[in-house]
């Protein structure tokens, strides 16, 4: 008798699976590093931005503030319907700084698209080999990450920013940062 059972928990079981797999939020891809320290780098900056202010980046001069961390690159389509959502969010907290993240892309096809869509960034590090972005774990682009004065990850977004995802989303996870202790 039990052995005419097996069949039927086996697909039970597995039907269980699909079902907790197929009901979560693709954009919430849990990441390890969230409430953990932000990997260190140092990178070179893109070219535009090397010419304001050095060479290369470090990311130990972010110690002490909140600050935003967006992968993003100029072949990628997403990032285009992303990108006024940064630049409002760059207008309207100037008090956190917003670091683009160029990811595995040209440096001048990236000067290039700030160029023509605007620049929200405070910083932007060219990032042409993706190791940067292999030490956050990037899956591909756009993410966002929200790293607090602590230098710990507190939010990561895996896709566009849009008007849904700032609001019920990121905005309060930034409010959360904001108001708490680090």
């Amino acid at each position: 008798m039990a052995t005419r059972l097996l069949p039927l928990a086996v697909f039970l079981i597995l039907g269980a699976f699909l079902f907790v797999g197929l009901s979560r939020d693709p954009s919430e891809i849990p990441s390890p590093l969230i409430n953990k320290p932000a990997p260190v780098f140092e990178a070179a900056r893109l070219e535009a931005d090397a010419a304001q202010g050095g060479e290369r980046f470090d990311s130990a001069t972010m110690e002490g503030q909140i600050w935003v961390l967006n992968v993003w690159a100029s072949w990628c389509g997403p990032c285009i319907a992303e990108h006024p959502f940064l630049v409002e969010f760059a207008a309207t907290h100037d008090a956190i700084p917003v670091i683009g993240l160029n990811y595995k892309d040209d440096p001048s096809d990236a000067s290039a698209w700030l160029v023509r869509h605007g620049d929200p960034f405070d910083t932007v590090i060219s990032d042409t080999d993706g190791d940067v972005g292999l030490d956050f774990g990037v899956y591909g682009v756009p993410e966002t990450f929200l790293i607090d004065a602590a230098g710990r990850v507190r939010y990561k977004h895996v896709g566009p920013l849009d008007a849904q995802s700032m609001q019920e989303k990121f905005l309060p996870a930034v409010r959360t940062v904001m108001e708490s202790p680090s």
